[in-house]
């Protein structure tokens, strides 16, 4: 992208959240086998130690993306060890799936607290500071879900519409000022998020491979990139020309209600950790609503 300043990947300060697991863990280590110096951001903070503990260089702190004063108190300490944050890659996000009507409360709260939230609080927190820097990049990490509906994904398939436009809206907000946001949209995802999915029928990557991708857009700067790149054309072609009768009879042909039919063994760690973390939240929102009602 022309007439934004470079960001040399062996002097980059990297913040990733969601950095214990899966894309996250493997874009932290992309970055520091480039030279990056980078810091794990996650809820899980033990998980996040030991994937940081096997990462050369890397550091790794408990981060609430959820929290305006987690983000605060993370950034202020990078702040004061390098005194800049070159890069932001937003993709902590949760994933609980199933039928719509079925779906709790704390479930639907979680997952726009987590994918949407998230993505606007580590936005709010380093935009400013890269923009006063006059240098800095913002991935956003959405979903191929983000403009794809698929039955089963409701309020996912909302959160990551939700990741998306605020990706866009962010990008055009600081054009001009030398930083610049990206979005990455992977398909299916050969991570703990997709466990108990048939994948069979489905685009799929390795996290891996989407954490090149996310690397690579500190060179193309691009605003929308997916994993498989060939996924978003295909996608733009399909809603341009395809009528929906025949869009609806190709769906019905690939099984794309795989997210109503997810195995519940398969998925079983998962799920538990996502109740947990909603529990969590759904307390923490109670004591703020009876504080207020003081």
């Amino acid at each position: 992208m022309k007439n934004v300043p470079r960001i040399p990947l062996g002097d980059a300060v990297v913040l990733v959240t969601g950095g214990a697991r899966g894309i996250g863990e493997q874009t932290a280590r992309a970055f520091a086998d480039a030279g990056a110096t980078v810091w794990i951001g996650d809820l899980d903070a033990d998980v996040a130690n030991q994937a940081a503990s096997s990462i050369p260089g890397a550091v790794s702190r408990r981060l609430d993306v959820t929290d305006r004063e987690s983000w605060a108190s993370l950034i202020d300490e990078m702040i004061a060890e390098h005194g800049r944050i070159d890069v932001l890659v937003n993709n902590a996000g949760v994933m609980p799936v199933g039928p719509f009507a079925d779906e709790p409360e704390a479930t639907t709260d979680l997952m726009l607290d987590v994918n949407v939230r998230g993505v606007l609080n580590g936005m709010h927190a380093v935009l400013p500071l890269m923009a006063r820097a006059g240098r800095g990049h913002v991935v956003n990490v959405s979903s191929m879900a983000g403009m794809i509906p698929l039955p089963g994904m409701v309020t996912y398939n909302t959160s990551k519409y939700g990741a998306l436009g605020a990706s866009l809206a962010a990008r055009r907000e600081y054009d001009g000022t030398g930083v610049t946001v990206s979005a990455i949209m992977p398909a299916a995802v050969r991570t703990e998020l997709s466990s108990g999915a048939d994948l069979s029928v489905l685009p799929t990557v390795d996290p891996d491979q989407v954490a090149r991708q996310i690397v690579g857009t500190l060179t193309t700067r691009a605003a929308k990139t997916s994993s498989p790149a060939w996924v978003l054309p295909a996608w733009t072609l399909v809603e341009a020309f395809v009528p929906e009768t025949i869009e609806r009879l190709a769906r019905r042909a690939i099984g794309h209600d795989q997210a109503l039919a997810l195995d519940p063994v398969g998925r079983k760690d998962y799920l538990e950790r996502i109740e947990r973390h909603a529990g969590r939240s759904a307390a923490a929102q109670a004591r703020t609503k009876s504080e207020v009602a003081k």
